[in-house]
Order: structure tokens, then C-alpha cells, then sequence
């Protein structure tokens, strides 16, 4: 077992553990998600057909606007939405709706670019208020 802290910019949100969900694709909850069957959807999207459902999702940036936000909260308020979310860098309006919906969300890691520190199936904690997220992997 290896144990990796990556040190971030404070984010929004609860303390929450979970299996993380990695690409370097972008993020949009308007355009890339079935948020109703939590998969993503869009076939271009490199997570095509995945669930996202209860995953920490890693991230290079948000794309999108106001519907983005508010459709985490929407997402949230079904059951049917991540734990997490983390970026290299965050628009101030996800981080609003995250806000909004009580998820967890933070960007900006000082170690370099997120969607290569950490690996899908890796196990996560992320302390948004600490500004830390702590890696297990095998």
C-alpha cells in the first residue's frame, strides 16, 4: 500500500472518501452527463458509458456556465451525483453550484497535474477545507 497527500487550493464541501474516477478530459454536467441513468453520455467525452455515481471525479478544467452549476445541486438532490469532484483548475461558477449543492470540490494542486497524480480505482480523501487530498493505492 502507498499513501500520497497532494496539497490544493481550500475548496467547498464535506470531508469525503471514495474510488476515484480519472481522465484529462474537460467537465460539463449540461452536455457530458445522463443525469438521470449517471453515466456519461456524450459519446466524444473519454469516459463515454461510465458511471459517475458516488466517484470522485478528476478533472482538467469545467466547462459550461450557469446550467452546469445548478445541475449539480439538481444531481445531488436525486442521489445520483459524485462524492467529488477535482480539478487542475475550476470555473468560479462550478465552484458556486458545488457550493450550492454541498459537494465536495477543489482545484489548483501544487504537486502538478492532477489527472496524472492520481489513477482511476485509486481511493481518495478529500479535505476541501484543509485543502488536501490523500491517495491509497495498492
Amino acid at each position: 500500500m502507498e499513501t500520497i497527500e497532494l496539497e490544493c487550493h481550500v475548496g467547498v464541501g464535506p470531508v469525503v472518501s471514495g474510488e476515484a474516477l480519472v481522465t484529462d478530459d474537460n467537465f460539463s454536467a449540461r452536455y457530458d452527463l445522463d443525469r438521470i441513468a449517471g453515466i456519461f453520455s456524450r459519446p466524444q467525452h473519454k469516459l463515454a458509458g461510465q458511471s459517475y455515481v458516488d466517484k470522485i471525479m478528476v478533472f482538467n478544467t469545467a466547462k459550461g456556465g450557469v446550467a452546469s452549476a445548478w445541475m449539480l445541486h439538481e444531481m445531488k438532490s436525486r442521489g445520483v451525483a459524485p462524492k467529488a469532484i477535482l480539478f487542475n483548475n475550476v470555473n468560479p461558477i462550478l465552484a458556486q453550484g458545488a457550493a450550492l449543492a454541498d459537494m465536495a470540490m477543489c482545484d489548483r494542486f501544487g504537486d502538478g497535474d492532477v489527472t496524472r497524480l492520481i489513477r482511476t480505482g485509486d481511493q481518495l480523501v478529500v479535505q476541501p477545507e484543509l485543502g488536501l487530498v490523500t491517495i491509497t493505492r495498492s
